[in-house]
């Protein structure tokens, strides 16, 4: 596993954050005991403050189960929340509330506050010592640990809205393509490849994969310093994120020191595993939202629909904003290096909308709202992805002609299409499924 893949595993487990804390807990019980035991600061200290062995000890013993107490209920919230997600919305969203950063400061505050009081119990068991610094800073712990679980329990409850469930994982998405996406692929991204030796690629070589599973890393930046030093193009045969079997074609490479290559090499640059994940991949993402539509068509719920539509439609935008749609990836020379299996607009609107749509069938009010959010992206994009917009709200509507219950339904559909083609200088279309859609009516 690569560095980058075990950094995020870490960042996706539960105990990251509560390991921290309860080393610091441990750090914090020896100062409190170097300060008690051998600073004696009750010498220092005003009357109110002391406080003796027996009290001490009465304290820390009551605090112990109060503090257990408050993470059992932490922890079946957790595993409510948990339940609720996988049942109502995605089973892939668990690991987004786990790894988020409220919910592992929580555990790691009740954790930690445990731990320290477990063990301060432990060393102040037989001891006829006077304390200050440990009684104060057990029930300042106390009383943090109580406001920790009122944070967390509104942490869990706003989270589990799902304006903030959309919200967050478009948020997510973006942050893969400005930040990984940007920085793994755009810095080396030309839309013109020039010398793609020709002459060498009639006698490329094939690497195939030595193990299944699902495409998850690559290490772009060093395969293309490496393909520079070996003067080779490397060309992929799967996209991050798509799952091949053992055997199946990894990439290919050719130029003149193709003779001269080690392949495991690069087959070290490339991640594979048993699962998808969210690094370099943005259709996980976009599954993710996809999903939270579905099953709340499946629910009876069209406003979670609707939402996740708005989110989805601005996360179009961060595509076209941050992806340049070519496969070729260059060196420092601007010769290329790299070939991706391509992409292109229409592949990334599929994902986001089409599997929406298909779940969506004689929903009209929801196919309704895809249109209108179509029509939203193309005021704000490229003029150049119009083409790409209108067929796609075209194909949508071509098969739900006369199908209509509502004469409502199809006046409100034909009004967003009408804004959509009119934005995308499709009029001549819009008018001839508004005369189909009036006949069929009839």
């Amino acid at each position: 596993m690569s560095k980058r893949m075990r950094q995020h595993e870490v960042q996706l487990t539960l105990w990251r954050m509560p390991l921290r804390y309860v080393g610091s807990a441990i750090l914090l019980l020896i100062i409190t005991l170097i300060l008690d035991i051998q600073l004696e600061i009750w010498q220092y200290s005003p009357d109110p403050l002391i406080i003796g062995s027996d009290m001490t000890r009465t304290l820390v013993s009551t605090l112990v189960g109060a503090i257990l107490t408050l993470s059992a209920f932490t922890l079946n919230s957790i595993l409510v929340v948990l339940t609720t997600f996988s049942g109502q919305f995605s089973p892939r969203m668990l690991l987004n509330f786990v790894s988020d950063n409220r919910t592992q400061h929580a555990l790691g505050i009740f954790n930690g506050s445990f731990v320290y009081v477990l063990l301060v119990f432990l060393f102040t068991g037989n001891s006829e010592e006077i304390y200050v610094s440990i009684p104060i800073v057990t029930v300042l712990l106390a009383f943090l640990s109580a406001m920790a679980f009122i944070y967390f329990i509104n942490h869990a409850t706003s989270w589990m809205q799902v304006h903030n469930i959309t919200f967050n994982m478009k948020t997510v998405s973006k942050n893969i393509i400005r930040d990984s996406l940007r920085n793994d692929l755009e810095a080396y991204r030309t839309k013109e490849p020039k010398n793609l030796m020709e002459p060498y690629r009639e006698i490329k070589k094939t690497v195939r994969s030595e193990v299944s599973g699902y495409f998850q890393v690559v290490d772009f930046r060093q395969m293309i310093q490496e393909a520079r030093k070996d003067q080779i193009i490397l060309r992929f045969h799967s996209r991050v994120g798509d799952f091949i079997l053992e055997k199946n074609r990894l990439f290919s490479y050719w130029g003149p020191g193709a003779e001269y290559i080690d392949e495991d090499k690069y087959h070290r640059m490339i991640e594979l595993g048993h699962k998808e994940t969210e690094i370099q991949d943005i259709q996980m993402g976009m599954h993710k939202l996809a999903e939270i539509a579905i099953k709340s068509l499946g629910n009876d719920d069209p406003k979670t629909a609707t939402n996740t539509i708005h989110q989805m439609a601005e996360l179009m935008l961060s595509v076209d904003e941050y992806i340049t749609f070519t496969p070729y990836l260059m060196d420092d020379n601007q010769q290329v290096r790299v070939v991706l299996e391509e992409e292109d607009f229409d592949y990334y609107l599929y994902r986001g909308f089409g599997f929406i749509r298909h779940y969506s069938q004689k929903n009209y009010p929801i196919i309704t709202e895809i249109i209108g959010a179509l029509a939203l992206i193309a005021e704000s994009i490229d003029p150049s992805k119009h083409e790409s917009i209108w067929k796609f709200a075209k194909n949508t509507v071509d098969h739900i002609e006369g199908q209509f219950v509502y004469d409502l339904d199809r006046v409100h559909l034909l009004n967003r299409l009408f804004e959509l083609a009119t934005i995308t200088d499709a009029e001549p279309d819009y008018y001839l499924i508004e005369e189909r859609m009036f006949e069929a009516a009839k």
